[in-house]
């Protein structure tokens, strides 16, 4: 999976959660760029994400993502399982 993979689904992802078709991620994207993004979405978006790529974030890794850039090097880290 390249990392160009990855953003084409989490856009997907993000437009899905966020209900917003509008919405493209780059690395820099953060929950102050996306209107809706609160604590709640935030799990929302956490959970598809861990679905979309049969991956499980640890509840450090989770809480403390600053950008999608940072998830995206969890995702690639541990690659589809």
């Amino acid at each position: 999976m390249t990392r160009e993979e990855v953003y084409v689904r989490l856009n997907k992802i993000f437009q899905s959660v966020f209900d917003d078709e509008s919405i493209i991620v780059n690395a820099s994207t953060c929950a102050e760029d996306i209107e809706d993004w609160d604590s709640f979405e935030h799990i929302n978006l956490v959970v598809a994400v861990e679905h979309e790529f049969g991956i499980k974030f640890n509840i450090k890794e989770a809480k403390n993502f600053k950008n999608v850039g940072e998830m995206v090097e969890v995702i690639m880290s541990r690659g589809e399982q």
